[in-house]
């Protein structure tokens, strides 16, 4: 499974989180994946993202968070990009703040698929010099690029 396959175009990239803390942070990355995918409840998928947090951080350490969730009422794997120039208490594994977030919203049904989705992500993001190219980034459309060649390139 490529990043392409669920990260639509430079429309899916939040080049700068205004939040300031996980919940807010949350709410805005729902907003973008509901204006991509108007079907898609935004209470239920804030409430489902919420609940993933509450079992464990999905910042993963070194900057990173990969948001995640299952809706039954969805067919496919969904993803948004989003940074964070200031950076977000996101209670991360290794106690930094962190910069950059994928969320991922997967069918009910579908572990196979959630599971390649999540596995590539932290496959590309493993990279120093791939996590810092996001974080030079302008513009969605830069930053999108840049996911995008390194999903070519990996």
């Amino acid at each position: 499974m490529k990043i392409k396959d669920f990260l639509l175009d430079d429309t899916s990239v939040i080049p700068n989180l205004n939040g300031r803390d996980k919940e807010t942070v949350l709410k805005e990355m729902v907003e973008c994946v509901v204006s991509h995918h108007p079907s898609l409840n935004p209470q239920e998928l804030f409430q489902v993202l919420m609940e993933r947090e509450k079992i464990s951080s999905t910042a993963i350490g070194e900057g990173i968070a990969i948001p995640h969730g299952k809706i039954s009422t969805i067919k496919q794997v969904y993803g948004i990009f989003a940074r964070s120039l200031q950076g977000v208490d996101f209670n991360s594994l290794d106690g930094q703040p962190t910069y950059l977030f994928f969320v991922l919203v997967a069918p009910e049904n579908s572990a196979g698929e959630h599971l390649k989705a999540l596995a590539r992500i932290s496959r590309l993001f493993k990279d120093s010099g791939f996590r810092a190219k996001l974080m030079k980034g302008k513009a969605g459309k830069e930053i999108f690029n840049t996911i995008r060649e390194e999903d070519e390139r990996v």
